[in-house]
């Protein structure tokens, strides 16, 4: 077979299907903890009640996010757009320190298809028996099986999707909804389509996800460079491999660690073999590290053949893992997080905007008075309400009047017409305005915004 055709037929032939072995330690330990956590929060944040109101909602509709008790309103945006710098800071930091730590412990992907393999191994056994089973003919035994496992995963997926909706929407009303068989379109729509994705990602694409429709997979090594913690395999110490009985002398058969009994390859998720080296399939959820240890103290060597460590550390030279990179990463994250914290913190309720009126420059009143009239959008976004008074600074001859009483309900946007009136006397040309709302039973509740008055004449 020519080159050419070896490799159409690598792109063209179906992918063997993966069956991770089963494997304890302390990377599995974390590995499960992580999934626990992070499916318990996922599937119980959303009942949570605060205020009387559901904990955490994105009320898309409403446009107000809810975060047990902070509101986000559209004007903070900004709030959002650090979230994500956050995030991705925080994944560059991780992986300059110490790989794919996110993939392999924290990644959506990883989460729930440890989820779903949990449950195929409920239904259909350890790893030899699920590889019998799905090389057996169709039986009763097979079929039985392969019913019960698609059963929970339908399941749980369909409880994923609606969970999922239920962060947009409040999920006691969706409850009740599908009870009552009159559950939205749009609701129904997203519940089917994540509860799908959920189905083929954990439960069929799995590790196809992580190797060819994930882009971190491609750029992470960009990040990384020779002090970064990865997971590899120590070929000084390992090789040559070759099998042995427990005890036997490995200088006397001219033998490394390594016995060759590829469990490292058993219990990774992706199917690869960590002792060709780093790969970029590789999730570094650790599994070999795991059982690899276990081999070692069966045969009486140290641990670590495969562990974490550094290119540099393998090849005896000097390895830095805390370096200028990871510095800059961390104190960037913690400056960072800490305004965010800081500006939430102290964050006013209140937002006032003023629009002016553009079809008239200004109006002359009886009195030789001098009116300019806006439109002005108070919004209160505090959980209680609060009655406004006005105060204008930069000209004392300046007093503001408001269509009706400035009183807002908790959370309320208001929309009053407001006008700027001041004597002729007052000026020429354009004034530049403060104009400052304050709540009258919390004068700390306060927000001031710029307006500009126009008078006739020109300024001298």
């Amino acid at each position: 077979m020519t080159d050419q055709a070896a490799a159409q037929e690598s792109l063209y032939r179906k992918e063997p299907k993966i069956h991770p072995r089963e494997v304890s330690g302390r990377f599995d330990r974390l590995r499960k903890l992580a999934v626990v956590l992070l499916l318990g929060l996922y599937y119980f944040v959303p009942w949570l009640q605060w205020d009387g109101r559901q904990a955490v909602l994105f009320d898309l509709p409403e446009r107000k996010f809810f975060i047990f008790g902070l509101t986000l309103w559209p004007q903070d945006f900004i709030y959002l757009a650090l979230l994500l710098v956050i995030a991705g800071l925080t994944l560059f930091f991780f992986t300059a320190l110490a790989g794919r730590l996110w993939c392999g412990f924290a990644c959506p992907q990883t989460v729930w298809t440890e989820a779903f393999l949990l449950m195929e191994r409920w239904a259909e056994g350890k790893r030899h028996q699920r590889i019998k089973l799905d090389k057996a003919p169709w039986g009763w035994q097979k079929f039985r099986r392969k019913a019960f496992k698609q059963a929970m995963w339908i399941t749980f997926a369909a409880w994923t999707g609606f969970t999922f909706v239920g962060f947009f929407t409040p999920i006691r009303e969706i409850w009740s909804n599908i009870l009552s068989f009159s559950l939205g379109p749009w609701e129904t729509f997203w519940m089917v389509f994540y509860s799908f994705a959920t189905y083929g990602n954990a439960g069929f694409l799995r590790e196809q996800v992580c190797k060819y429709m994930c882009p971190y997979a491609r750029f992470q090594s960009a990040m990384f460079d020779h002090d970064t913690l990865v997971i590899s395999y120590d070929p000084q110490r390992g090789d040559p491999r070759g099998g042995r009985r427990k005890g036997a002398n490995r200088d006397e058969l001219a033998l490394g660690d390594c016995i060759d009994c590829t469990l490292c390859v058993q219990v990774c998720p992706t199917g690869i073999d960590i002792r060709n080296g780093l790969q970029y399939e590789c999730i570094a959820c650790a599994a070999c590290i795991d059982v690899c240890d276990q081999v070692m103290d069966k045969m009486a060597y140290p641990q670590g053949l495969i562990r974490y460590t550094t290119e540099n550390a393998l090849q005896g030279k000097p390895s830095r893992v805390l370096r200028p990179r990871v510095a800059v990463y961390a104190t960037i994250l913690l400056l960072l997080v800490t305004g965010v914290a800081w500006s939430l913190s102290n964050r006013i309720p209140l937002r006032a905007e003023l629009i002016r009126d553009r079809n008239v420059l200004y109006r002359e009143l009886p009195g030789d008075l001098i009116e300019n009239r806006y439109t002005l959008k108070l919004i209160n976004m505090d959980d209680s309400p609060h009655r406004f008074n006005i105060t204008v600074s930069g000209n004392e001859f300046v007093r503001a009047s408001v269509s009706r009483d400035l009183a807002l309900a908790p959370e309320e946007v208001g929309t009053f017409a407001l006008g700027l009136v001041a004597p002729r006397s007052a000026g020429q040309g354009v004034q530049r305005l403060d104009i400052t709302f304050t709540a009258v039973d919390n004068p700390e509740l306060s927000r001031t915004t710029k307006a500009r008055l126009l008078l006739p004449g020109d300024p001298p």
